[in-house]
């Protein structure tokens, strides 16, 4: 569901699109865990910002790919297994200024998080809080008053979503 970036976003803002999950080999080589779908579109951003403690850096990414069930990636300056170690565990951030637009009704998740959402009646539901991917369809998070699990299903479930009006009008019964 991607949406293209608020022009009005600094162009230094950045969004979590995965984590650094192992290295593979000598050579610095690095395991990945992707967030994009499909995973493998984490690696059609040219640089990556990882942030380790209070250091965060620009990262070229070089080259990557599947090896056997693990998404691998190679990071100019990254040449051996010690220099890769020190990355595991950092998030992967992108630029928001590097997200391709998205087709018209398309948004990012993280355009939806934090979104209020309320039903037909304009009853509060809480806001989205997240977003569960599962095999059928997504799952939006509202927390309010207490938690809903609404599925995100346009035009069925979700009515309307106006980002700029920061809300999303939903077809739920607020004692579900």
């Amino acid at each position: 569901m991607p949406k293209a970036p608020d022009p009005a976003t600094p162009a230094d803002a950045h969004v979590v699109m995965g984590e650094i999950a192992g290295v593979r080999g000598v050579r610095g080589e690095l395991k990945v865990h992707s967030w994009t779908r499909p995973r493998e579109n984490l690696l059609d951003y040219s640089v990556w910002t990882l942030q380790h403690g209070d250091d965060a850096r620009d990262w070229r990414v070089t080259g990557g790919g599947w090896q056997g069930r693990h998404l691998v990636v190679r990071l100019k300056g990254i040449d051996d297994r010690d220099a890769a170690e020190a990355l595991v565990g950092c998030p992967i951030r992108v630029a928001r200024s590097q997200m391709p637009p998205a087709g018209p009704d398309e948004f990012y998740w993280y355009e939806l998080e934090g979104l209020a959402v309320e039903n037909r009646d304009g009853t509060s539901l809480g806001r989205v809080a997240g977003l569960i991917e599962t095999g059928a369809n997504d799952v939006m998070r509202v927390v309010g008053d207490r938690e809903r699990l609404i599925p995100y299903t346009p035009g069925v479930h979700i009515d309307r979503i106006d980002l700029d009006d920061g809300r999303m009008v939903v077809d739920w019964d607020p004692e579900f």
